[in-house]
C-alpha cells in the first residue's frame, strides 16, 4: 500500500509544477458534471411533479373502468359492480373556475377508495369524518393556497357562485387540483347520479365477468407507467437532456486535452518509474486512482454548481412547462440522494472515458521507449480516412432515421447522427482545406504556415469539433426560436383581434357586465366565449366556442379551409380543428369527428384546419351557440369586446374596474394581453438561451485548454523559426492568425450545419413533438452575431498562449536546442 502511495505522490507532483493544467482538468470535469447534473435535477423535479399528478386519486397509475365513448357513467353501475365482487370506487372529474383561475375538481368516495391509490392516505383515518360530514373539506396542494391567496379553512366560491367546502392543506397533492367528496363534486359540476370513471383496486376475490354486469358500457384501462403529462413533456425533457449531454461531451473534450498534455509531459517520469521496477499494471492502477481522486473532487464541486444552475433555471423551466404544456411545477428545488450519487458516478465515468487513450498508451509503453517523445500526429492520415468513413456511415444513419422514423426519439436520433457525423468529418475537411492553402502558397513562411496548421490539427481537432457542435446548435436553436417568435407574433395578431377581454368571476356577474356594456355607446360588439374539455382516444381535447362575427372570420389563422367554412360553422354541424389535432388523429377537410358530449356523441364535419401554437392539447373550434346546446353546464363567463375607437379602451377598462372590481387577471386589453403573451413566450425559451450560452462557453474553454496543451509541445517547432530571425512577437502573431484562421473555417462550416439543424428542429422534431410545423426563416444578422461571438471566444482562448509566446525569454527558446532529444 505504501508503494502505491509513493507512486501516487510522484504522479501528483506533476500537478504542483503545472497548476494551470490541473485547473483546466478540474474546470473540464466541473463544467461537464455541473451542466449534466443541473439538467438532470430539473428533469427529476419535473418528473416528480408528474408522478404526484398521475397518482392523484387514481390517475394513470391505477386501473380504471371508463365509458368507451368518453361520456359520463350512470352511478348505478358502481352499485352493480360492487355487488358483483368488483373492488371499484367512483370518481367524478371536471373543471371549475375560482377567481378567474381554472382548476381540476376531483370528487372521490373515500370509503371504497383502493388502498394502493397513490394519494389515498391524504384523507387518512383521522380526517375521514371531517371530509365526509358537512360542510366537508376541499383538499389542496400548497401551490393552490398560494395562488388563491386564501388561508386554510376558507370556503372559496366558484365562478357560478357555488361555495366549496373549507380548504385543507395536503402536501402530497399535485398543484392545480381540488379534491372533495363525490357528492359535493356532483353538485358543483351538475352531474347528478353520474360519475366520470371507476377506479379498480387490487383486492383478490371472485368477480363476475364485466360484460355480464355492464355489457359494452365499460372498458377496462390498465395502469400506465407513463402519464399523459409525461408523454406531452417528453420532447421538452429530451431537449434538455440533449443540451446537457452536449455540454457534458464538450466538457470531456477539455479533460481529454488536459490528460493528453499531462501524459506527454510525464513520459520521462513514467520511464523512470518503470526503470525503478514499477510494473505497467501497477502504474496504470495508480494513474486510474489519481484520475478517480481528481474526478471525485471535481464531481463534488460540479454537483454544487449543478445545483446552483438548476435552482437559477428552475423558474424558467417551470414557466416553459406551464406555458407549453400546462404542467404545474413547484418553484422549490428538492433533490434525492440518488442525484448526488449519479453525479459522482458520471464525473468519474466521464474522466475515465476521456483518459482512455492515454491510459492505453501508458499500459502498452515499453520501458526503453518511454523516454522518446510521442508524436501526436503519428498515423494521422490513416486515422482521418477511418474517421471519415465512420462519419459517412453516421450521416447515412441520419438519413435512414429521417426517411423511416416517425417518432420523437427518431427525430432526435436524426439530429444526434447529423451532429456526430459532421463533427467526425470536420478534421478531414479542415485537412483538405489546409492542404489546398499549402499548395497555393508561394513564400516559405506561408508554406510553413499552412503545413504547420495541418500538423497542429490533430491536437486541436477535439476542441474544433466542440466549437462546431456548440456553434451549430446555437445557430439551429436560435433560428428555430426566432422563426417561432415571428410566427407566434403573427399568430397572436390573428387570435387576439378583439380590443378588450373579460373573464367574469361567475355567471351572474357576466350577465350584469353584459347588461352594463350594452349601455356603452363605444362598445360595438360583445363576443361571448366558452370552452369544454373532453377526452378523445385517451388524450385531452378542448372544444372552443367562437361567435359568428367578422372579428373572427377576418383574422382566424386558418391553414386550410373548405368551401364556405365559416357559413357552415354557424349551423353547428361542422367545426375547425387545430393543426396538432389534425396530425395526431390524421384528419383532413371533409372528415367527420365524434365528440363525446353529456347527452350523446356530437358528430361534426371538419371544414378547416387552423394554427394553434403553444397549446399542448388538441383543439376543436365550433359555433358558441352549438357548444352551449351540447354542453349546457359550461360557465359563460368569458367575453371579448370590439370598441369603435382604440383611444377609448383605457377609459372603458377603468370604468369596468371601478364598477365591477375586476383586476388584471380578469380584465385585459389587447395590447396588455399581447405583451403578457410575449413575456411568457420569451421566458419559455430563456432556458434554451441559457443552455446555449453555457455550451458555447464550455466550447471556448475547450479551445483554450487545447491551445495551452499544444503551446509547450510546439516550442521545438517554433524555436528554429526564431533562430533564423523571426521575432517572438511575429511568431505570436503568426500563431494567433493560424488559430483564428482554423476557428474561422470551423465557424463558417458551422453556419450551414446550424441551418440544417434548424430545419430538423422545425420540420422533424417540432412536428413529432407538438404537432405543428413552423415556417422556416433565415436571419442573416443573427448568423453574423453568432459568428462574431464564436470568433471572440476563439480570440480570447488564443490570447493567453500567444501572450506567453510573445513574452517568452530567449533563454528558454535557446534551451529547446539543448533539450532536443
Amino acid at each position: 500500500m505504501s508503494r502505491v502511495l509513493w507512486i501516487l505522490a510522484v504522479l501528483l507532483s506533476h500537478w504542483r509544477r503545472h497548476p494551470m493544467q490541473l485547473a483546466t482538468l478540474l474546470i473540464g470535469l466541473i463544467s461537464a458534471t455541473a451542466l449534466w447534473s443541473g439538467v438532470q435535477a430539473l428533469n427529476q423535479q419535473a418528473r416528480d411533479s408528474y408522478d404526484r399528478a398521475a397518482a392523484t386519486f387514481g390517475g394513470a397509475r391505477t386501473a380504471m373502468l371508463v365509458n368507451p365513448g368518453g361520456s359520463p357513467l350512470a352511478q348505478k353501475l358502481f352499485v352493480d359492480l360492487r355487488r358483483a365482487g368488483w373492488p371499484v370506487s367512483p370518481v367524478v372529474e371536471g373543471r371549475i373556475q375560482i377567481e378567474g383561475r381554472s382548476y381540476r375538481l376531483l370528487g372521490v368516495e373515500p370509503l371504497t377508495l383502493p388502498a394502493e391509490v397513490g394519494t389515498a392516505s391524504a384523507i387518512g383515518k383521522m380526517g375521514l369524518q371531517s371530509f365526509l360530514t358537512p360542510p366537508g373539506e376541499t383538499l389542496v396542494a400548497p401551490e393552490v393556497l398560494s395562488e388563491l391567496d386564501l388561508p386554510e379553512g376558507t370556503r372559496p366560491v366558484s365562478s357560478e357562485g357555488a361555495s366549496l367546502p373549507p380548504l385543507r392543506l395536503q402536501q402530497q397533492l399535485a398543484p392545480g387540483v381540488l379534491v372533495v367528496d363525490i357528492g359535493v363534486a356532483q353538485q358543483l359540476l351538475k352531474m347528478p347520479d353520474q360519475i366520470s370513471r371507476l377506479l379498480v383496486g387490487n383486492a383478490k376475490g371472485k368477480r363476475a365477468p364485466l360484460e355480464s354486469v355492464a355489457g359494452d358500457q365499460l372498458r377496462l384501462v390498465q395502469p400506465d407507467t407513463e402519464s399523459d403529462l409525461e408523454r406531452l413533456t417528453d420532447s421538452f425533457h429530451l431537449n434538455l437532456t440533449a443540451f446537457g449531454l452536449l455540454s457534458f461531451v464538450v466538457g470531456l473534450f477539455i479533460v481529454n486535452s488536459a490528460v493528453g498534455l499531462a501524459f506527454e509531459q510525464r513520459l520521462p517520469m513514467l520511464r523512470t518509474l518503470r526503470a525503478c521496477g514499477v510494473s505497467a499494471r501497477t502504474l496504470n492502477i495508480v494513474l486510474v486512482l489519481e484520475l478517480v481522486s481528481l474526478a471525485l473532487a471535481a464531481g463534488l464541486v460540479g454537483l454544487v454548481c449543478g445545483y446552483l444552475i438548476a435552482a437559477s433555471l428552475l423558474p424558467d423551466v417551470a414557466a416553459s412547462l406551464r406555458g407549453l404544456y400546462g404542467a404545474q411545477i413547484p418553484g422549490q428545488l428538492t433533490l434525492r440522494p440518488e442525484w448526488w450519487i449519479a453525479g459522482i458516478v458520471i464525473s468519474i465515468a466521464g474522466a475515465l472515458v476521456a483518459a482512455t487513450t492515454s491510459l492505453l498508451k501508458a499500459i502498452r509503453l515499453p520501458v526503453l521507449a518511454a523516454a522518446q517523445p510521442y508524436a501526436w500526429q503519428e498515423a494521422q492520415h490513416r486515422w482521418l480516412i477511418i474517421q471519415s468513413a465512420v462519419a459517412v456511415a453516421v450521416l447515412t444513419a441520419a438519413g435512414l432515421f429521417l426517411w423511416y422514423g416517425d417518432s420523437l426519439v427518431s427525430g432526435f436520433a436524426v439530429l444526434a447522427a447529423l451532429l456526430l457525423g459532421a463533427a467526425l468529418l470536420l478534421p478531414a475537411v479542415l485537412e483538405r482545406l489546409l492542404s489546398l492553402g499549402q499548395s497555393r502558397a508561394r513564400r516559405i513562411i506561408a508554406i510553413w504556415f499552412w503545413a504547420d496548421g495541418r500538423q497542429q490539427l490533430s491536437g486541436l481537432s477535439l476542441a474544433l469539433m466542440a466549437l462546431l457542435l456548440a456553434l451549430s446548435v446555437n445557430v439551429g436553436v436560435g433560428t428555430m426560436v426566432e422563426s417561432f417568435s415571428r410566427t407566434f407574433l403573427n399568430w397572436l395578431d390573428g387570435r387576439l383581434s378583439a380590443d378588450v377581454y373579460i373573464n367574469a368571476s361567475d355567471v351572474a356577474q357576466a350577465t350584469t357586465i353584459k347588461s352594463w356594456l350594452r349601455q356603452r355607446p363605444e362598445v360595438q360588439a360583445i363576443l361571448p366565449g366558452g370552452r369544454a374539455d373532453v377526452q378523445m382516444q385517451g388524450a385531452p381535447i378542448e372544444i372552443l366556442g367562437i361567435p359568428d362575427h367578422a372579428t373572427y372570420r377576418e383574422s382566424w389563422p386558418l391553414l386550410q379551409s373548405g368551401a364556405k367554412a365559416w357559413t357552415r360553422l354557424r349551423a353547428g354541424d361542422s367545426g375547425f380543428v387545430s393543426e396538432q389535432l389534425a396530425r395526431r388523429l390524421k384528419l383532413a377537410i371533409g372528415d367527420t369527428l365524434n365528440i363525446p358530449a353529456p347527452h350523446g356523441n356530437w358528430t361534426i364535419e371538419i371544414t378547416a384546419i387552423y394554427a394553434d401554437y403553444g397549446n399542448p392539447k388538441g383543439q376543436i373550434a365550433v359555433n358558441i351557440a352549438a357548444l352551449t346546446r351540447r354542453f349546457p353546464e359550461i360557465p359563460l363567463t368569458r367575453m371579448a369586446l370590439r370598441v369603435d375607437d382604440p383611444d377609448k379602451v383605457p377609459a372603458l377598462i377603468s370604468s369596468l374596474q371601478s364598477t365591477f372590481g375586476l383586476d388584471r387577471r380578469n380584465l385585459m386589453d389587447q395590447a396588455a394581453l399581447k405583451t403578457e403573451s410575449k413575456r411568457i413566450f420569451n421566458r419559455t425559451f430563456a432556458i434554451t438561451a441559457a443552455l446555449n450560452a453555457f455550451t458555447l462557453g464550455v466550447a471556448g474553454v475547450a479551445l483554450l485548454t487545447s491551445l495551452l496543451t499544444l503551446s509547450n509541445s510546439r516550442l521545438p517547432q517554433l524555436a528554429p523559426l526564431w533562430a533564423i530571425g523571426l521575432t517572438r512577437r511575429r511568431l505570436a502573431a503568426i500563431e494567433l492568425l493560424k488559430t483564428m484562421s482554423v476557428a474561422l473555417i470551423t465557424s463558417l462550416l458551422a453556419l450551414p450545419l446550424g441551418l440544417v439543424v434548424a430545419w430538423c428542429l422545425i420540420a422533424v422534431v417540432n412536428v413529432r413533438a407538438f404537432g405543428w410545423r413552423l415556417p422556416f426563416h433565415v436571419f442573416p444578422m443573427q448568423l453574423l452575431q453568432l459568428l462574431a461571438v464564436a470568433m471572440a471566444a476563439a480570440l480570447l482562448a488564443a490570447l493567453i498562449p500567444m501572450l506567453k509566446l510573445a513574452r517568452m525569454q530567449p533563454t528558454r527558446l535557446i534551451k529547446i536546442f539543448a533539450d532536443e532529444r
